[in-house]
């Protein structure tokens, strides 16, 4: 027995050289080749500790943060269960909210609160791994992409959703007893500042042709945001120009009381949009006692920012939505 020599070299290798082979593959310094070279352990036994460190690495963060999978829960329960209900709300109020617009409030949420996230700061939303593990927490969701406009126009406009969107409306006449003077409608519109057509011109009978000097601009588009409550009482206009920079040139000879913002696109976004929502908050004057009803469409600058929602909630402003693809006829 005191004369048996060992054939193999298994397990010859010191528990401070692995320690040292884990160490630089979890701090990225050496792949499993290079570091089982350099520290003289076997590659198979590194990625087995590398595996089995990494692992004790995620159950000391699961003992503070709750996990799925592989992936944190960002928001807690209580988070998460009034942010499926606030969508719900929504959804009652006719909002159509798309996936993307779900990952968007999400990232909304996450900033608006300091919640440390690990959401795209980029594109602003969290990605898809997120949304399938919140839709798979509140099975009672279930959100679809809108169709197409010209196929949805033709078959949104029928009787089951008039009805629905009726009955909304009747149920809130009802519970809040609002007068014509507080239920408002606010659309926007685009105006171009050049005309498409020429006034006419006197000519020579016999000509059968007619040239006149035509300006080579083709207009800019100016979106104008408009509102009216049921006693036929308009609130002032609000103009979005499209540029960065203030000119109060181009409110010359504007209706009264009107005022303007600015924007690359000359288009209204949510952040204008918001701009336009605090004075009418301020026109409107709703109170706990007199709240305001105001309906407008489903298009993303009116209805999926959380800070105009939370300013509505806060201010006694309800906001319903018109059915989609219906405004142009409602």
């Amino acid at each position: 027995m005191g004369s048996y020599q060992r054939k193999a070299d298994r397990q010859s290798w010191s528990q401070e050289s692995m320690a040292g082979a884990t160490q630089e593959v979890l701090e990225g310094n050496m792949g499993y080749r290079k570091a089982s070279k350099a520290y003289s352990v076997p590659q198979t036994t590194l990625e087995r500790k590398v595996k089995e460190a990494r692992q004790r690495k995620l159950s000391s963060e699961a003992a503070a943060v709750k996990m799925l999978g592989r992936y944190k829960i960002v928001f807690s329960e209580a988070q998460e269960k009034e942010f499926g209900q606030h969508l719900i709300h929504l959804e009652e109020r006719l909002f159509a909210i798309t996936l993307s617009d779900l990952r968007t409030l999400a990232f909304e949420l996450a900033e608006k609160n300091n919640i440390p996230h690990v959401f795209n700061t980029e594109k602003r939303m969290p990605g898809k791994e997120w949304l399938y593990g919140f839709l798979k927490r509140h099975p009672k969701l279930t959100l679809r992409y809108p169709e197409k406009t010209s196929i949805a126009r033709a078959k949104r406009f029928n009787c089951v959703a008039l009805n629905a969107f009726f009955d909304l409306l009747d149920s809130l006449y009802s519970k809040y007893k609002f007068s014509p003077n507080d239920i408002y409608n606010a659309d926007k519109t685009g105006i171009l500042t050049m005309t498409n057509t020429h006034s006419k011109v006197l000519n020579h009978r016999s000509k059968k042709q007619v040239g006149t000097l035509a300006s080579a601009e083709r207009g800019v588009l100016v979106t104008a945001e408009t509102c009216v409550n049921a006693a036929g009482i308009f609130l002032p206009l609000m103009f979005v120009f499209p540029r960065k920079k203030d000119n109060l040139l181009l409110m010359d000879d504007a209706p009264p009381g009107s005022f303007a913002v600015y924007h690359e696109s000359g288009w209204i976004n949510k952040e204008t949009f918001l701009v336009w929502f605090k004075k009418f908050i301020e026109h409107s004057n709703p109170g706990s006692k007199k709240p305001v009803l105001l309906i407008i469409d489903g298009h993303n600058s009116h209805t999926k920012g959380l800070e105009l929602l939370n300013l509505a909630r806060a201010n006694n402003v309800v906001l319903l939505c018109f059915p989609s693809h219906t405004a142009h006829r409602l």
